[in-house]
């Protein structure tokens, strides 16, 4: 019998939750997450997430942290991200840009891709000015639409995925306020859209502010993004469009570099 004309695959449910624990705990940064938060953000129970993480530990995917008991990402992940690398990693494609992003701005520059529903940071380049926002950092993942970078790419993708998208996620506005509801992510897609560029105004945390550009496969497709991150007072209304003028910059720079290395 074809195993295609069947019902939802055997244990597909636990592989899912085993994914999601996997997502969380490698966006949650060098100091890795407890259980109970863990359990929380994956919608699952203490037990059931304990039961998970010891079998993803067994396998070398997490690891637990003796002292602290925190859940860190295994060595059999960094194994694993060492092949796929060479298929989906544009990071040396993209390091001197970011750096050069952050050199000419003088702010945090980062490089995130799109995975599925989210995006994850891939680098971070610290521009000079001395005070920073570290909202984003290598790991970190946030919905499409929250994080500039993320609305950058959900502005550039088609209405129907825009639509389909905003079905799927009602939970953000429980995650991140009521400024991130679908009729406001709407203004700021279109405003993103006409100025080619999104503008976070301190949405995720007061007085930190991001601007991200959608950088573009071979097919037109916004898989990437780069991203400026800093205070408040340095995104004035006057500095705004030149910073906005660098960021697109860099990223056509950054699209035309990866159609021609991928061609």
């Amino acid at each position: 019998m074809d195993n295609s004309t069947r019902g939802p695959v055997a244990g597909a449910q636990t592989v899912a939750r085993a994914a999601r624990l996997l997502r969380l705990v490698t966006s949650a940064g060098p100091g890795g997450a407890g259980l109970q938060q863990l359990a929380t953000d994956a919608g699952l129970s203490r037990t059931t997430a304990h039961r998970l993480l010891s079998a993803l530990r067994a396998e070398g995917l997490v690891d637990q942290d003796s002292p602290s008991a925190r859940w860190m990402p295994g060595p059999e992940l960094f194994l694993m991200g060492t092949v796929a690398a060479a298929r989906y990693d544009i990071t040396e494609l993209a390091r001197d840009i970011v750096r050069s992003l952050a050199v000419k701005t003088e702010e945090s520059a980062f490089l995130s891709v799109r995975r599925g529903d989210e995006t994850v940071c891939l680098l971070r380049e610290e521009g000079a000015f001395p005070i920073r926002s570290f909202v984003l950092s290598e790991g970190v993942r946030f919905p499409l639409g929250v994080a500039s970078a993320g609305l950058a790419i959900l502005a550039f993708l088609p209405d129907d995925d825009v639509e389909s998208y905003l079905a799927r996620h009602p939970e953000i506005v429980k995650r991140f306020g009521s400024r991130h509801s679908a009729a406001a992510m709407r203004t700021r897609l279109a405003d993103t859209r006409d100025r080619g560029y999104a503008v976070n105004p301190g949405l995720i945390v007061e007085g930190s502010w991001g601007m991200g550009a959608a950088v573009f496969d071979r097919a037109g497709r916004p898989e990437w993004a780069l991203s400026l991150t800093g205070v408040e007072f340095r995104f004035s209304p006057d500095r705004l469009p030149a910073l906005g003028r660098t960021l697109l910059a860099h990223a056509h720079q950054l699209s035309s570099r990866i159609a021609a290395a991928r061609a």
